[in-house]
């Protein structure tokens, strides 16, 4: 059988390269006759190894660049500039394999951010395909902007700080635009730039989507009832469930906490690789925690310095500077508070009884998996549009502060922006309160059907092997045609 290969170009972000390592894994696995690459994308500053593997059919190239000669581009084109200097290399490796007797390139498979590959994929008559590393509802949010915008003449930076709700088809409630991206209403370019991208995203021949029928199965039908987006395939959730902990010093202290407390009595706070918070809000979570008298674990970490904003946070050297004076102490028996958080092994522990996430799309399919009930408190991206998903279509969430916004590029913290002490601990009362017996029963039902999807007979994992039969039937159809 002939040896086909799909090449995978993640964003640069811990997110986007997780769920492409997984989703080729699978590949890999499924059909001996696949390989797969996955072309590595650093963003400045970036030292980390790139990842390896055992498996000769899965292969990591870590991409060079070319920097730009002109003027620094304006933050929010910034991350789009670094895409462009990475294309050289793209081309010239994708000529590589196009010349190779060995292999046949079957497809590039590009990110929901890097859309600009396909004009690669184009260049050397290869089909392009989409990996969508978000769910589907907010692939069909980006989609009916994208409409609004081209089709139907909308202006719709007008929705900025307004309180209108648009009817979109991917979700069963009307959506408030206080909980859409910014990214959509910048002006100066940026909003039509994000915008754009749903637009080449009907260029490809097919979209991957990291979620599971069950889950959005309104989103999922909405997204196949138009004829004008290329076939979806959900094939999620994907995820890195190896328990890697008890090789780290302080995930196995985290570990022993969480073993001497009982079950489902600990709320566990974390917001991501890049959820920070300032002095005052970190002062309102502490005093929320300490009022509700629950059990915590809290991943608290600091911004980067401004010279990297945008990048991961970082811990804090002294945590007694930043939290209330003598919080650590009053809260020994009860509370820990730490760094960086190993979120799968936490979430997988007995002793979690709700998650306070900022919603990120790995996060929730985590907290699914696991069957732990969250609290949403978005910061910044899609993360918004998320926890209103969970919270009024799914039914499957409590609520903090679903239309908070971080500012990250901002001097100082914005005082008015500050979620009360009060706010935050209705918010936890609700999530661990043992008569909410709703959220509860739908976040187990959906956490055994989040399982059932992957195995053998599984709907996620029919909808991937439809996908590369996809593959297979457009390299004949395109043979037949030369």
């Amino acid at each position: 059988m002939e040896k086909l290969e799909l090449v995978f170009i993640p964003a640069p972000g811990v997110g986007h390269i997780t769920s492409t390592i997984e989703v080729a894994k699978l590949i890999a696995n499924l059909h001996r006759h696949f390989s797969v690459t996955i072309l590595v994308i650093r963003p400045p500053g970036d030292v980390k190894p790139i990842p390896e593997s055992s498996d000769p059919r899965l292969k990591f190239l870590e991409l060079e660049r070319e920097e730009s000669s002109g003027p620094p581009a304006p933050p929010h084109l910034a991350f789009f500039r670094l895409i462009e200097e990475h294309k050289p290399h793209v081309r010239k490796i994708v000529g590589e394999m196009k010349g190779s007797s060995e292999i046949r390139l079957a497809g590039i498979v590009v990110d929901m951010f890097l859309t600009s590959m396909i004009d690669v994929a184009n260049e050397f008559g290869v089909p392009s395909y989409l990996f969508y590393t978000s769910g589907a509802a907010f692939l069909g949010l980006m989609f009916h902007m994208q409409k609004l915008r081209d089709e139907l003449n909308v202006d719709v930076t007008e929705f900025e700080d307004s309180d209108a709700e648009i009817v979109v088809g991917s979700y069963m409630n009307p959506v408030p635009t206080k909980v859409m991206p910014r990214a959509f209403f910048e002006k100066g370019g940026g909003g039509d730039h994000f915008i754009s991208l749903a637009g080449r995203y009907r260029e490809t021949k097919g979209i991957m989507i990291n979620t599971f029928q069950e889950l959005e199965s309104h989103a999922i039908q909405a997204l196949n009832n138009d004829e004008k987006i290329p076939p979806v395939y959900p094939i999620g959730p994907l995820m890195k469930l190896e328990n890697n902990h008890n090789q780290n010093l302080e995930c196995e202290i985290i570990m022993k906490w969480l073993d001497l407390q009982p079950d489902s009595s600990v709320i566990f706070l974390c917001f991501g690789s890049q959820g920070t918070f300032g002095k005052e809000q970190v002062k309102q979570i502490a005093l929320a925690l300490e009022k509700s008298g629950f059990r915590f674990l809290w991943s608290l970490r600091k911004p980067p310095p401004k010279d990297k904003l945008g990048f991961f946070a970082e811990e804090f050297e002294n945590l007694e500077e930043v939290l209330p004076e003598g919080f650590l102490q009053r809260n020994a028996k009860v509370g820990k508070v730490i760094g960086w958080a190993p979120q799968v092994a936490v979430l997988s522990h007995p002793a979690v009884g709700g998650f306070v996430s900022h919603c990120g799309w790995n996060s929730t399919l985590e907290s699914t998996w696991h069957g732990v009930p969250m609290a949403v408190w978005p910061l910044y991206a899609e993360q918004q549009a998320n926890s209103f998903l969970l919270v009024k279509d799914l039914e499957m969430a409590v609520e903090i502060k679903m239309d908070y916004v971080i500012d990250y590029g901002s001097e100082k913290e914005d005082l008015n922006k500050v979620v009360s002490a009060d706010l935050i601990e209705n918010g936890i009362r609700k999530l661990m309160d043992s008569n909410n017996v709703g959220i509860r029963k739908k976040v187990k039902e959906m956490q055994e059907k989040s399982r059932l999807a992957i195995g053998e007979d599984g709907s996620s994992s029919a909808s991937l092997k439809c996908f590369l039969k996809s593959v297979e039937d457009n390299i004949s159809s395109s043979s037949s045609t030369l």
